[in-house]
């Protein structure tokens, strides 16, 4: 099954940018098609294995800050070639 992920990562630390950009590259190197914009990031992909991932990087990213937050919402399709039509 494919799945579509929009995530934001939000430290509530000083020195927050760096863990941004770690977070990012980490899904940016991985298999996965994935997507940015100024506010977040998509990945997308089969639901397992990007889950799989994320649990992954996740579990690494709580690790590496105090206090931190990370926004999910996760759609059942791949929608990285969405294109509006309207």
């Amino acid at each position: 099954m494919q799945i579509s992920i929009e995530l934001t990562l939000t430290p509530l630390q000083d020195g927050f940018e760096e863990h941004i950009i770690r977070f990012i590259k980490k899904l940016r190197a991985s298999e996965f098609t994935v997507l940015e914009n100024p506010l977040s990031t998509q990945i997308f992909g089969e639901y397992d294995q990007v889950m799989s991932f994320l649990t992954v990087e996740i579990k690494e990213a709580f690790g590496q800050m105090e206090h931190v937050l990370v926004y999910m919402k996760m759609v059942k399709s791949n929608r990285s070639n969405y294109e509006p039509h309207f």
